[in-house]
C-alpha cells in the first residue's frame, strides 16, 4: 500500500479534529459564542462542514479523504475497498485523531483556566449535563446511527461514476455541516469514530465510559447506508452498478482507493 494515502488519512483526519473539536471547545468549553447555543452549533457546524470540503478536495485525490472509519466501512461493505487496506485506514484515522486531539490540549492547556473538568475537549455524549436535551443512551445510539446513515449515503452517492462531479467534495462538506446541525444538541455529533476517540482519551471519566456508542453506531449507519446505495445505485445503469461493486472506483474527493 502507498504510504502516502495513509499519511493523508492521518494529517486528514488530524486536521478536521483541531479545527471542528477546536470550534466545537471554543464555543461551548469556553463560552466565545456567550448564552446562545444556537451560534456554538452553528459554528460547530460550519467548522466541521468546511474542513471536510476542504480536504475532500486537498487529499481526496491521493486517498480518497475518508478521515472517518464509518466511511471507511461504506466503501468496504459496498465492495469498493479491501478489508486489508481498510485496516490500514482505520490505523491511520484513529491515530490523526489522537494527534489533533492531543494539540489542542496541550494549546488550550497553556491558558490559565483551562481543564478538561470544566471546559472539556468537545467530547459526545450523552445524559444530563452533557446532551443539551439531556438525551439518554437509547436517544443518542440511534440519532448517531441515522445522522451517519445520511452522511455516508452523501460521500458513497457522489463518488459512483454516476454521481461523481467537481461539485462532490462541496456536496460532502455540506452533509457534514447539515448532519452537525441536527445533532450537536443532542450528542454533539459523532458520525465519526475517530472524531470521538481523540477527545475522550485525554477527557476521560464519562466521555471515556460513553466511547462505545460513537464506536458502533457510526459504524452501524456506515453499513447501513452502503447497503441502501448499493441498492439504489445498482439499479440506475449497468455501469453504476458495477462501480459499487469493484474496487476501483472514481477517483477524486472522497473517492474509494483500491
Amino acid at each position: 500500500m502507498d504510504p502516502r494515502k495513509l499519511l493523508a488519512e492521518a494529517l486528514g483526519t488530524a486536521l478536521l479534529v483541531f479545527v471542528g473539536v477546536g470550534v466545537a471547545t471554543l464555543s461551548f468549553g469556553f463560552g466565545l459564542t456567550g448564552q446562545s447555543p444556537a451560534a456554538g452549533i452553528v459554528a460547530t457546524a460550519l467548522a466541521f462542514g468546511l474542513i471536510m470540503l476542504i480536504m475532500a478536495y486537498a487529499i481526496g485525490p491521493i486517498s480518497g479523504a475518508h478521515i472517518n472509519p464509518a466511511v471507511t466501512l461504506g466503501f468496504v461493505v459496498s465492495g469498493r475497498m479491501r478489508i486489508t487496506e481498510a485496516v490500514a485506514y482505520w490505523v491511520a484515522q484513529i491515530a490523526g485523531g489522537i494527534i489533533g486531539a492531543g494539540v489542542l490540549r496541550g494549546i488550550f492547556a497553556t491558558t490559565d483556566f483551562y481543564s478538561t473538568d470544566k471546559v472539556g475537549l468537545g467530547t459526545n455524549g450523552w445524559g444530563e449535563g452533557v446532551s443539551f436535551i439531556g438525551v439518554d443512551w437509547v436517544g443518542a445510539f440511534f440519532i448517531e446511527i441515522v445522522l451517519t446513515f445520511i452522511f455516508v449515503s452523501v460521500v458513497l452517492a457522489v463518488t459512483t461514476k454516476l454521481g461523481s462531479t467537481a461539485a462532490s467534495g462541496a456536496a460532502i462538506g455540506l452533509a457534514l455541516a447539515t448532519v452537525h446541525l441536527v445533532g450537536v444538541a443532542v450528542t454533539g455529533t459523532s458520525v465519526n469514530p475517530a472524531r470521538s476517540i481523540g477527545p475522550a482519551i485525554f477527557v476521560g471519566g464519562d466521555a471515556l465510559n460513553q466511547l462505545w456508542l460513537f464506536i458502533v453506531a457510526p459504524l452501524i449507519g456506515g453499513a447501513l447506508a452502503a447497503v441502501v446505495v448499493w441498492f439504489l445505485y445498482s439499479g440506475k445503469s449497468s455501469e453504476v452498478g458495477e462501480d459499487l461493486v469493484e474496487p476501483d472506483v472514481v477517483e477524486g474527493p472522497a473517492a474509494g482507493q483500491a
